[in-house]
């Protein structure tokens, strides 16, 4: 699915109302339809709603729900304020319509009060203010009304974007004069700024509602930025073949582990196992090697140089595709094997945690990582290869320039964990869930990475799939255990789970 940026968004919305053809009008209706559909599910006949609404679009969005929402005999009242010059004439239309109907109107043009005559407690606050168009900070008399929401003791629902949020960069916003919103309601795709752990403070949980612009207008729309869903991920996945045998699904090589950190080594080869690698070898130090016989029986192994740590040459040469660095610790013996790795290596390798610590301390190194190269770091391994970042998207910028200055492929793990490619495309992942930030949880997807590289998936598929496949099955998991219970094992587990759902819906 591809993310627009807000000139994107008003030209499909134009573009949909001349080739569709639907009026203006309309495509409002049918777009607030969904978001009284949406509210009328969620919320039962006990609330109320208290809408507040700009004099724009989005706000004429606001009253076209109100009127539906008095239409299906729910109590509504809707205050209006005027942050632009003139009424929208979408807005002006909803207002007229509005008036054929018993909603309590109020317009204010001095201090704003959220005062309202619906006698209940149970309160619903719709914020329909500004859309995604805004382009400046909040101020004066609606930023009065956004304080006023955010200390409302009510549950708030965005229309479309929180207002005060800039649909794509926020990084010069101050955030004072924001929605806090618990729900987004957004049409047809997400906004780039949802994606960002900073403003999440703001979009609350979002929700898409496909408002059907016109389909030719998005797939010619043409973006650097898009949102992975289950139906792209199906179209990665293969089906298995009747005559298949294990050498058909490639030999996987996992270089892992170090006294105390064997768990990792572990976790990163059940999971390649579970993802369909048809052979997994973990390469270890030799304190690991009766654990690893033992805790993953289908795995091979092969011992290092040293006891305690990865040493000596690691033998990648007739295996398919190499997962390195879960657990490996930064033993200056060590990063030599990688060093050497990096010079010899000659199928698609996945570099994680502690490898990425040793590539932090090595930066010269970058410049010889093989094409396409997966590194998965999270965002403080991520500032060490790079620099400290004060946003998430600051921080997006910086992964993009360094996927594309050293013809890698860059996965910053996060809520949205986003795929940065040599070519400036950047994925953000839509599943998983805050019970995966659990220790171990990495190791998991270096391993589904690895197993879909053996597989013969390209670097970008083996990364866009396996992020999704390890979100899903976190969720999965979430599912029977809990978000607070979860451990990296439950992921694994999960996995297989994760593939019939892709598969088969």
């Amino acid at each position: 699915m591809k993310i627009l940026s807000a000139t994107q968004i008003r030209e499909a919305d134009l573009y949909t109302i001349q080739n569709e053809p639907v009026s203006s009008a309309n495509l409002m209706e049918r777009a607030s339809r969904l978001c009284t559909e949406w509210l009328l599910k969620k919320f039962d006949e006990q609330y109320a709603f208290l809408i507040v609404c700009g004099n724009g679009n989005n706000g004429g969005d606001g009253l076209c729900i109100a009127r539906q929402l008095h239409d299906a005999g729910r109590n509504v009242e809707v205050k209006i304020i005027h942050p632009a010059k003139e009424d929208s004439a979408d807005f002006t239309h909803n207002l007229e319509r509005l008036k054929n109907t018993t909603v309590v109107v109020d317009e204010f043009t001095a201090t704003f009060s959220l005062r309202n005559n619906l006698n209940t407690q149970k309160i619903v606050l719709i914020d329909a203010i500004f859309g995604s168009g805004l382009t400046r900070e909040a101020s004066g008399l609606s930023a009065e009304a956004i304080a006023a929401m955010n200390n409302a003791p009510f549950t708030r629902i965005a229309i479309d974007i929180p207002s005060g949020l800039f649909c794509d960069d926020n990084s010069a916003s101050s955030g004072d004069h924001v929605l806090r919103a618990e729900y987004t309601l957004t049409f047809q795709f997400p906004k780039l700024a949802f994606m960002f752990a900073e403003n999440a403070q703001f979009v609350g949980e979002f929700h898409l509602l496909d408002i059907a612009l016109h389909p030719t207008f998005l797939a010619d729309a043409q973006t650097n930025f898009h949102y992975v869903t289950h139906k792209g991920v199906k179209q990665i996945l293969a089906d298995r073949s009747k005559f298949a045998h294990k050498g058909t699904y490639g030999h996987a090589l996992i270089v892992a582990g170090s006294e105390g950190k064997t768990g990792a080594a572990v976790l990163c080869s059940r999971a390649a196992l579970r993802s369909g690698a048809g052979l997994v070898t973990a390469f270890v130090p030799k304190v690991s090697r009766d654990v690893m016989q033992e805790a993953v029986p289908e795995a091979m192994t092969i011992t290092a140089d040293e006891e305690k740590f990865i040493s000596g040459h690691i033998p990648a040469s007739k295996f398919n595709a190499i997962g390195v660095g879960p657990g490996l610790g930064t033993d200056a013996l060590t990063a030599n094997s990688l060093k050497t790795l990096i010079g010899e290596q000659q199928v698609q390798m996945v570099w994680d945690a502690d490898a990425l610590n040793i590539l932090a301390e090595n930066k010269t190194w970058l410049s010889f990582m093989p094409a396409q190269t997966v590194l998965t770091p999270h965002p403080g391994e991520f500032d060490r290869l790079t620099q400290k970042h004060s946003s998430g998207f600051e921080r997006m910028k910086s992964q993009l320039e360094f996927a594309v200055r050293y013809n890698v492929i860059v996965v910053l793990k996060g809520a949205h964990t986003s795929i940065a490619l040599p070519d400036g495309t950047v994925y953000f992942n839509s599943t998983g869930n805050p019970g995966m930030a659990t220790g171990g949880s990495g190791d998991v997807l270096t391993g589904v990475i690895t197993a879909l590289l053996a597989q013969g998936y390209s670097p970008v598929h083996a990364s866009v799939a396996g992020v999704y496949l390890h979100g899903l099955a976190g969720d999965l998991a979430a599912s029977v255990q809990g978000m607070h219970s979860m451990i990296a094992g439950d992921i694994i587990e999960n996995l297989g789970g994760a593939y019939r759902m892709i598969l088969e819906n």
